[in-house]
């Protein structure tokens, strides 16, 4: 399929690995001039280089950022100049118990994983706007709907991006741009990975077995029963940062392997 993203630019944040990489590689593929984005130079120059290295042809560049500093945010925005496709994908998480959830995690949590997009997306959508054609997608997470008990600030965050994603599409109504979240399931990333290593040498198991347990004891709604690779989410979420979905905005697409139970 051609996805019609040739010569658009698209910056991706927190891409130097995992889910952002994976989008920004897909994106690279289809002929869309790349921004990374890393907190250090080193692992975006790394990233860089991987990304050349599987596709000789790729028009990518690099800007460090650290989104837990407005300053920092306040820099990068200064050196985006054209966006076409804005990929609000950065985020961390804390694994804690609620009572062991001090205001300061809250605080950050809400710092980078929300208030990057906001950031981003006030300085680029009026541009958007202006030139009538545009693509914001915000990289939620199947938490936002599933809360599990030790990540409940962090699923706050992910439920208020779903709303401002809603929200900032109903500003573009009339327009040729659009904004729409995705809501990725487990998905196995560089933590995941060193999740389930962590668990196989403590309990002296496979790691395909622990993987297996974590699906019949823990994220148990889960249809496909396994963990979803990040090129699963890219491929999402490429449709969406194409002209090709012209017709969906204000959307939240699941790519959760059926994890979020619900008709819709």
């Amino acid at each position: 399929m051609e996805y019609l993203l040739t010569n658009k630019i698209a910056f991706v944040s927190g891409s130097t690995s995992g889910i952002g990489f994976a989008i920004a590689k897909l994106l690279a593929k289809e002929g869309a001039h790349v921004i990374l984005n890393g907190r250090h130079e080193e692992t975006v120059v790394h990233a860089i280089e991987e990304l050349k290295k599987g596709i000789p042809s790729a028009k990518v560049s690099g800007i460090t950022a650290d989104f837990s500093d407005p300053n920092s945010v306040k820099d990068l925005i200064t050196k985006l100049d054209r966006v076409d496709i804005l990929i609000n994908n950065v985020g961390i998480f804390t694994s804690q118990s609620f009572t062991e959830t001090s205001d300061e995690d809250w605080y950050r949590l809400f710092e980078v994983n929300v208030m990057s997009g906001v950031r981003l997306s006030r300085a680029l959508l009026p541009k958007m706007m202006a030139r009538d054609w545009g693509r914001i997608v915000v990289v939620s997470s199947e938490c936002a709907q599933l809360v599990p008990e030790d990540l409940i600030a962090y699923s706050m965050t992910k439920a208020a991006m779903l709303s401002i994603s809603r929200g900032l599409a109903q500003t573009t109504r009339g327009s040729a741009v659009t904004v729409n979240s995705i809501m990725p399931g487990s998905t196995l990333s560089e933590g995941a990975k060193r999740f389930l290593k962590e668990q196989a040498d403590k309990g002296n198991q496979k790691e395909e077995d622990v993987a297996s347990a974590f699906f019949k004891n823990v994220r148990t709604t889960s249809l496909i029963e396994r963990f979803l690779a990040p090129e699963e989410i890219a491929n999402g979420v490429l449709y969406l940062a194409s002209p090709l979905s012209s017709a969906t905005n204000g959307a939240v697409l699941k790519l959760d392997g059926g994890s979020v139970p619900g008709i819709f």
